[in-house]
């Protein structure tokens, strides 16, 4: 954790090699520019709204990816011939806060958009208010459904595969298990509740036969492990589905060991292969779940490998989850303000409405639809391995294949 502490303080230097390479790096260039031109013009400012001291295993490296992406932009000339500049800020973990945060970043700071957060209530009330104010919001890291469907507006964008994009990975994979007696276990707020609903309706429709034999519904960060895994016991399901993340799944996997819940059944876990929620189990790490993920350690693409070259030389530490998806919105912002010409609001939501570029996840695309990015995750089987959680088995799954029909989702969206 020391070495997070300090990379993101900005203690290293830049040792690792830029990875904007071929078109990335003419559309991050924009017409004409150079690194001296870039060097000398005035920042874009970009606003950053995000929960770092509430959640540091993952909002640390979610900065650190930032910050690389930020380097190698600037380092090749910036966007339009002018460099990003990150104006970061923490929320403490709360919505209000978070608002007032963005409020100052617009009015005082005079940033160009917003960008970043990682809790679904958080990534809700930026929603509300770059809809009220006119302002763009790249969402990052926050999954609820309604970010970009019943709360959708057009100011508002996310990067991350959403909560039903992934549910509807697991669901697909799920359902090819003859499990039929299914209970869940999910954090009782925005986040949790869309888990669970899409990984029933997806399942539900692969699988008529199926039933939910059990919900429990533990607070954020305070669930009673022991009570949960009794009563999941007592309903004697097939399989569980699991949405706790963080210390919650920690608990909730040490008290399930302990008490046997995982034996004999199919356990799913939603986020549970991320490093910074599998690492921290180590020899506690549960095995054979189906889980999405980040094997960041196989991963064997050349855009990857660029990306994982640069970060470790950059900060000697391997990436989490959090670090893509950083690295990945940076990208994102680049690119948008690349071609819209400009730091028009107006101008720069048009761009990014079916705006695609290349990332070291792969090419994604903003769709027009619902302003969700097309991004996909990784799903696969945990196992243990010299005394680590791991995944193995596993495919990058394409966000474009996960969506609800076009017609749902645009009576899901706001008409205005």
């Amino acid at each position: 954790m020391k070495k997070l502490k300090d990379a993101i303080a900005g203690t290293a230097g830049v040792t690792g090699s830029a990875i904007l390479t071929g078109l990335a790096l003419a559309v991050v260039l924009g017409a004409g520019a150079a690194p001296s031109t870039a060097s000398a013009a005035e920042a874009i400012r970009i606003g950053d709204i995000n929960s770092y001291k509430r959640l540091p295993a993952h909002t640390i490296p979610y900065k650190m990816g930032v910050e690389l992406a930020l380097e190698e932009i600037n380092a090749a000339g910036g966007v339009l011939g002018r460099p990003l500049e990150l104006v970061s800020r923490d929320d403490a973990g709360k919505p209000g806060e978070a608002v007032k945060i963005a409020e100052e970043l617009v009015s005082k700071e005079r940033v160009a958009l917003i960008s970043g957060s990682l809790f679904s209530h958080i990534g809700l009330a930026l929603t509300s208010f770059a809809g009220e104010k006119k302002v763009l919001y790249v969402a990052a890291e926050p999954l609820a459904d309604a970010l970009v469907w019943t709360k959708g507006n057009r100011y508002t964008f996310r990067l991350r595969p959403s909560t039903y994009m992934q549910a509807s990975m697991l669901a697909s994979e799920a359902a090819k298990n003859p499990a039929k007696r299914w209970a869940t276990i999910a954090p009782n707020y925005a986040y949790g509740k869309d888990a669970v609903a899409a990984f029933k309706k997806v399942l539900t429709q692969l699988r008529p036969d199926v039933e939910f034999v059990a919900e429990q519904w533990p607070g954020l960060f305070k669930i009673d492990a022991g009570a949960e895994v009794q009563a999941l016991s007592a309903a004697s399901p097939d399989a569980i589905y699991n949405v706790t993340f963080g210390g919650d799944l920690a608990k909730f996997v040490r008290e399930g060991k302990l008490r046997g819940l995982f034996e004999g059944r199919l356990v799913v876990g939603l986020l549970t292969g991320e490093p910074e929620y599998l690492d921290p189990l180590k020899g506690e790490a549960p095995e054979g779940w189906l889980v999405t993920g980040y094997p960041w350690y196989d991963i064997d693409t050349p855009e990857h490998g660029a990306f994982l070259s640069a970060y470790q030389a950059r900060y000697d530490d391997y990436p989490r989850i959090g670090s893509i998806v950083g690295y990945n919105t940076m990208l994102t912002v680049a690119a948008l303000i690349a071609k819209a010409g400009s730091t028009d609001t107006e101008a720069m939501v048009d761009a990014l409405e079916g705006l695609t570029l290349d990332a070291p996840t792969g090419p994604i695309t903003f769709r027009e639809l619902d302003h969700q990015s097309t991004m996909g995750a990784y799903v696969g089987w945990t196992k243990l391995e010299d005394g680590r959680g791991k995944m193995v088995d596993w495919t990058y799954q394409d966000g474009a294949d996960h969506f609800p029909p076009d017609d749902e989702v645009r009576a899901m969206r706001p008409s205005s």
